[in-house]
């Protein structure tokens, strides 16, 4: 377990992070006020997630490879922080659509539909926690799979 500990922390760190950017979006009024905003700020999250790999895998690096790491060690480290963000993504949906934004889904589809994106039906198929739930879980692995090996060659370090 001491050999994952540095994985461990900057998941729970991510998880964290994560949902205090959800507060932020909601406090921000992207979750009801701003909602047309909304898909393209959360985006923004994307530079968050990449700061922190980079920061885990010189975590790691440092405090693991004693300061040298190969591509493949790294890579293999934020394989190891993707698969645990990936089991804590469906609770990550759940706190947010729950607790942190309950109306996101009922705004977010009479947004869509009185804009024109979608109509009722499709914008109810999109916009629920099984939808959510599902998206985010398949995001998840693939978002961090490309992140780990890009990050990865900028940590590397012979």
């Amino acid at each position: 377990m001491k050999k994952y500990s540095i994985e461990i922390k900057w998941t729970i760190l991510f998880f964290v992070i994560s949902l205090f950017w959800m507060v932020l979006e909601r406090l921000a009024g992207l979750h009801d006020k701003h909602i047309e905003l909304h898909a393209i700020i959360t985006n923004l999250f994307g530079l968050v997630a990449i700061i922190i790999y980079a920061l885990a895998l010189l975590d790691k690096r440092r405090n693991f490879y004693e300061g040298k790491m190969n591509w493949i060690q790294g890579f293999i480290t934020g394989l190891i922080i993707t698969f645990g963000i990936t089991l804590l993504t469906p609770l990550s949906q759940y706190i947010t659509v729950t607790l942190i934004s309950p109306h996101f889904f009922d705004n977010m589809i009479t947004y869509s539909v009185e804009s024109g994106r979608m109509t009722s039906e499709q914008a109810h198929e999109m916009f629920n926690m099984q939808s959510y739930m599902i998206q985010s879980t398949i995001f998840a692995p693939v978002a961090g799979i490309i992140t780990s090996a890009i990050v990865a060659v900028f940590t590397r370090k012979q």
